[in-house]
């Protein structure tokens, strides 16, 4: 009978150990998922290359004249996952109305890093300037773009758990056409 009662108390302190050392694990798991692990936004530049170059250009009446410009996006992970995205395009829209297209190549950004990668906006300036709004933006001196890209990608974290991910992207963009300054302020979200 002594031999009973020792294994079972041996069994409940067995039992008792487990489920405090689950309840401490999972409680370290949770805290982790929900501060650490939590997914942030992803930080999103662009910069045109050589803007300041662009000759003027004389414009008639029946332009079908296309400007390429070469841009520098700069993608900022600040997560603890890794983020490979597919081939992609940003629209570039000027009063609602589509004036370029993007490509954006497939990449891979490592966990809480940055990558910088070129590609080209091919401008169609004849849709730019039949829009009734061009001239008068033009003649106050600022045209004013939005750009808007969806990447699908996969989310990998610490290199087991994988999972579906998109970054929608929106960039508000302020061309000052005397200085031929830019700038540019993005909004990412990441949905998972």
């Amino acid at each position: 009978m002594a031999s009973d009662k020792t294994s079972h108390r041996g069994l409940k302190i067995c039992l008792g150990v487990s489920a405090l050392f689950t309840l401490i694990f999972t409680t370290v798991i949770v805290t982790l998922i929900f501060t650490i692990f939590k997914p942030k936004d992803p930080i999103i530049t662009i910069h045109p290359v050589d803007f300041e170059n662009i000759n003027q250009l004389s414009f008639a009446s029946n332009v079908t004249l296309n400007v390429t410009l070469d841009v520098d996006i700069i993608i900022q992970n600040p997560n603890y996952a890794s983020f490979k995205y597919h081939n992609s395009t940003a629209y570039v829209n000027y009063h609602d109305l589509v004036v370029s297209e993007v490509p954006i190549k497939a990449q891979f950004i490592p966990a809480r890093s940055k990558i910088n990668l070129t590609t080209s906006a091919d401008f169609m300036v004849g849709k730019l300037i039949e829009n009734p709004n061009f001239w008068l933006d033009f003649a106050n001196g600022t045209l004013n773009f939005t750009s808007m890209a969806t990447l699908p990608g996969k989310v990998t974290m610490l290199k087991i758990i994988k999972f579906n991910g998109t970054v929608n992207n929106r960039c508000d963009i302020s061309v000052n056409i005397s200085s031929k300054a830019v700038e540019s302020k993005c909004l990412s979200k990441i949905k998972l």
